[in-house]
């Protein structure tokens, strides 16, 4: 006799993966989320910034060379999480890729400036990378946290 022609046995096949289904599903919702890898390439542009700082309180140019291209050259997030955000934004996507590729400009100037020791100019393509990642911030911050980390 097959046992999957018979009702009452399919219904109890159904019953126990409906069970086994929203029990996983239960435990799963009660686990803390996983950071997106995005808080993960903020943090690391944080450090760089923090090293760039004391860079130039020293006058080291050759750190600022190698920090710069980490900050003009982050990573991005993985694809799915990119769809993810990208999706959210929207419209304003645009204008979130906008801040970014302002960032990178500005990080890539105060690199070249420190390759030629010129402090001034370190000093000012720092303060607009710290501009446009302010930018970027108080445009994007406090809604995408709301979004992705209620």
């Amino acid at each position: 006799m097959n046992v999957f022609k018979c009702p009452a046995t399919i219904a109890a096949i159904l019953v126990v993966v409906l069970i086994v289904t929203t029990a996983s599903f239960r435990v799963r919702a009660a686990e803390p989320a996983k950071p997106m890898a995005l808080q993960g390439v903020m943090q690391q542009l944080d450090r760089d910034m923090q090293a760039i700082t004391g860079a130039i309180a020293t006058e080291d140019w050759a750190s600022v060379v190698r920090i710069a291209p980490t900050i003009a050259r982050h990573p991005e997030p993985p694809l799915a999480e990119k769809v993810r955000i990208l999706a959210w934004l929207g419209s304003d996507a645009g204008k979130f890729r906008g801040f970014d590729g302002q960032v990178h400009d500005a990080a890539v100037n105060m690199g070249e400036a420190a390759q030629r020791g010129d402090g001034q100019t370190v000093i000012a393509a720092f303060a607009d990378v710290q501009l446009r990642c302010l930018a970027c911030h108080q445009d994007f911050r406090k809604p995408f946290a709301e979004h992705f980390h209620p």
